[in-house]
């Protein structure tokens, strides 16, 4: 009798244990769903800091109000001085090459510098910084990406035929972030290079010099007095190179000398220089230029990208070999 009730306190027990602990499980779970909501808020907050942390001190933590990743550029009040540091700086691509300057072109404003470069060739960040845009504008930049730096300068590279980085990635000067193209609004292949400043686009010829391959100096101090003083003389000391057709080997010039021992380099160079190519002038067409280089038509459109009833005009390269 007596070790029938210890067997029946014993299951009694173990009934009540499994009991306890299932509860425990359910609770466990119902508890589970808003630690994770909140671990997620936590997350984002952690991510904010970091973004915070990464400008704290920085001139760009300074001149911009907010972070978005909508609007490739809005302009906001510039201070009369700000001195910018060109110190950590790595050439966007090695061509030396300019096929339009910074200001009026066509009657309308062109906010940067189109430098010539073929498709598939190296983009690179021109200054650290954390990426704010990777988007494309099918009437404008094409795909493009903008980056906001640490010297408070804001780059945007656009008609590249392939992104590399995302948006809020933290990258160096010098990191590859594309590769040149002709998507959007783009009548060949090139990179559109613009510079800003609190939104407002500053001639990149203040900032770069694309035929020595150097910045202008350790710093640039922009002065809203002198300023259109400065970008006018920018144009003039570096804006476009020669008329007619170019000599390919300055696109790739920089490449080919700074890696003279590397075979691949090499090898790239002399393909780059095998790519001939014409600078469209008034009343040319295409078949014109085609008879030019003995060359036909249809090939012309097949190694420029253009459609039938694509037209060219004045200034535009094509590429015939």
């Amino acid at each position: 009798m007596r070790l029938n009730n210890i067997v029946k306190s014993l299951a009694s027990t173990v009934v009540l244990a499994f009991c306890a602990q299932h509860v425990a499980a359910q609770d466990l779970i119902a508890m589970q769903a808003p630690v994770d909501k909140k671990m997620k808020v936590v997350d984002t907050l952690t991510f904010n800091k970091l973004i915070e942390r990464e400008y704290s001190g920085l001139p760009a933590e300074e001149l911009y109000a907010d972070w978005n990743n909508v609007y490739a550029h809005r302009a906001t009040q510039l201070p009369d001085n700000f001195k910018i540091d060109l110190r950590d700086f790595c050439m966007p691509t090695p061509s030396r090459v300019i096929t339009s300057n910074f200001g009026s072109r066509w009657g309308r404003q062109h906010k940067g510098l189109d430098i010539k470069v073929y498709t598939g060739d190296t983009i690179r960040s021109a200054f650290s910084g954390v990426v704010r845009m990777v988007k494309y504008e099918a009437r404008g930049y094409g795909k493009y990406i903008v980056i906001r730096h640490d010297n408070g300068l804001e780059t945007i590279y656009g008609h590249l035929s392939k992104q590399i980085v995302k948006e809020n990635q933290r990258v160096k000067a010098g990191d590859v972030i594309g590769l040149g193209g002709s998507t959007g609004r783009s009548t060949g292949s090139h990179l559109h290079f613009e510079t800003r400043l609190c939104g407002v686009a500053l001639n990149p010829a203040v900032l770069f010099d694309f035929r020595a391959q150097d910045v202008t100096g350790d710093f640039y101090v922009y002065n809203k007095r002198t300023y259109d003083r400065d970008a006018s003389e920018a144009n003039r000391l570096r804006g476009v190179r020669g008329n007619g057709s170019y000599n390919p080997a300055d696109v790739h010039s920089t490449a080919a000398k700074s890696n003279g021992n590397n075979k691949k380099s090499e090898n790239y160079a002399a393909q780059s220089s095998s790519r001939k190519v014409h600078k469209v002038k008034k009343g040319e067409t295409l078949f014109r230029i085609a008879s030019k280089y003995g060359v036909s038509v249809e090939q012309l459109r097949k190694l420029n990208g253009l459609r039938k009833n694509s037209s060219i005009r004045p200034g535009q390269l094509i590429r015939y070999s």
